[in-house]
């Protein structure tokens, strides 16, 4: 109460919840930060916020360059020694 803010937690529609408070006539938004671990790539220029606390950043959709990234990363493991069902080229 102190602080003006709330807390959801669970499996939500988040455009719902929004719009529940703000029938109340208060101000409210969706907090834009999530635990880093959740973005492919915190570390980005969309992500990264010097304004967000520690351990977050800000909540970004997966872009074409992560899309790339993963596609390069399953063409690397078809070859790799740790992958028991890999292909080698002789």
């Amino acid at each position: 109460m102190k602080q003006q803010k709330a807390t959801v937690t669970g499996y939500v529609d988040a455009k719902k919840v929004l719009k529940k408070a703000q029938s109340t006539g208060k101000k409210a938004e969706i907090w834009p930060y999530v635990p880093y671990n959740l973005v492919a790539h915190p570390y980005t220029a969309q992500a990264y916020d010097k304004k967000a606390p520690p351990g977050y950043v800000r909540n970004v959709e997966t872009t074409a360059t992560s899309m790339v990234h993963t596609q390069e990363e399953k063409y690397t493991t078809i070859f790799s020694d740790e992958n028991p069902n890999a292909c080698s080229i002789m």
